[in-house]
């Protein structure tokens, strides 16, 4: 069983997304060690990108934000090495193939497997080109993560079979964002899921409140949330990390009454 399929042996899995470097770094790690203290499963980290076609306008602001504040990839691996100091939970990063071309593929992700990242998500990978990083990510004991989406129709079952360490399933057609209701059919996509894997699910891109992280990890097996996140760091900047701990709280208090 690889490291993140145990954020999810112990009821459903809470996975806050942050995006590293907004608004520095010692900000991020502060946040990083709120979201775990108050019950945070597996941590997604965002490494900023200046084109993040998969992100709504709350992350692309993050993703400036960072990157005009001087976040780099070594930057962010350091901030990893000093989490890994005293955090055990999963942490896997989430950003853009171009992100990992760039920087030498083989370098970055054996980086990963160096500094203890379990996973990568990059939402602009189409399943098909996936073998361009997969043979590296085995290499070195990263798994790399699918997305299946709504529009993934009868892709599901050769996505699910073939998955790492948990599936990401897109909650709604477009960006990532908040979203005042989730009408996508989800019970039809984690029962095709669930009948070609015994890998766990969990659902993102939209929720924001404990009732929706209630909802969606009801039908799968955890809450991804990221907007919501962002937006009171947005807001409160460097004073946000025990307001993000109190959120985080709320939301996996929602999931443990499932």
């Amino acid at each position: 069983m690889s490291k993140i399929q145990q954020a999810f042996a112990d009821g459903k899995a809470f996975i806050p997304f942050i995006t590293c470097g907004d608004p520095d770094l010692e900000t991020t790690a502060a946040v990083v060690r709120e979201a775990v203290a108050n019950g945070a499963d597996l941590i997604e980290l965002g490494i900023p990108f200046s084109d993040p076609t998969a992100e709504g306008v709350v992350i692309q602001a993050a993703n400036l934000r960072a990157l005009q504040g001087g976040v780099t990839t070594d930057k962010i691996f350091d901030l990893v090495r000093d989490l890994r100091r005293d955090i055990t939970v999963p942490m896997v990063f989430m950003t853009y193939a171009n992100v990992v071309f760039s920087y030498d593929a083989e370098k970055f992700i054996s980086t990963c497997q160096e500094i203890g990242i379990d996973g990568l998500i990059l939402p602009d990978l189409p399943f098909e080109e996936k073998d361009e990083f997969l043979p590296i990510c085995h290499k070195y004991g990263v798994d790399l993560i699918s997305l299946i989406a709504p529009t993934s129709e009868n892709r599901i079952a050769m996505i699910a079979r073939e998955a790492e360490g948990f599936i990401y399933v897109v909650s709604s057609l477009g960006v990532t964002g908040v979203r005042s209701e989730i009408k996508t059919d989800l019970t039809s996509i984690v029962a095709a899921i669930r009948a070609n894997t015994k890998l766990p699910c969990a659902v993102g891109f939209g929720i924001s409140t404990p009732a929706q992280a209630k909802q969606m990890a009801s039908l799968s097996d955890g809450a991804i949330v990221g907007s919501a996140i962002i937006k009171i760091l947005a807001q409160y900047g460097k004073n946000a990390p025990k307001l993000v701990g109190e959120y985080v709280k709320s939301m996996k208090d929602a999931l443990r009454s499932i």
